[in-house]
């Protein structure tokens, strides 16, 4: 995958005193420790145009049109264990995946994967149905 793949994204809105609590917000959902926050968080702020994370400028663009005064979203680093900070190619996160099973360590990412909304597909997911048989499941 040379190009990121562009994929629907679902949004809500939440009720917080400001971007610093939105991100601590957003933080302490996603088990995102304090310290990592300016890296692994996102954000736009309407008031001065900020923004930083991967696809701030689609979001900057996208934000008014829905009124919002900011938007926060997980700006996590790609890979797998071994490959930080790379996309990793579909084989090798089949591989990955097929040794979480054999070692019996794959019951919280097939979980992951199988409950993602139906408007998330992506061709890992469409690969991982075809190949492991991971069909989506009610969350």
């Amino acid at each position: 995958m040379d190009v990121p793949e562009t994929v629907t994204s679902l949004w809500a809105l939440l009720k917080v005193d400001g971007l610093d609590a939105a991100k601590s917000a957003l933080a302490l959902r996603e088990g995102i420790k304090e310290e990592n926050i300016r890296y692994s968080i996102g954000w736009w702020r309407k008031a001065d145009g900020s923004l930083h994370g991967r696809g701030a400028p689609a979001i900057a663009a996208w934000a008014p049109t829905h009124k919002l005064d900011a938007v926060v979203w997980t700006n996590l680093k790609p890979g797998l264990k071994g490959g930080p900070n790379v996309v990793p190619e579909y084989p090798a996160l089949l591989k990955h995946f097929k040794d979480l099973i054999e070692r019996g360590e794959h019951v919280q990412a097939e979980e992951y994967v199988r409950k993602a909304p139906l408007q998330i597909m992506t061709a890992y997911r469409r690969g991982l149905q075809e190949d492991l048989r991971w069909t989506p499941i009610q969350a």
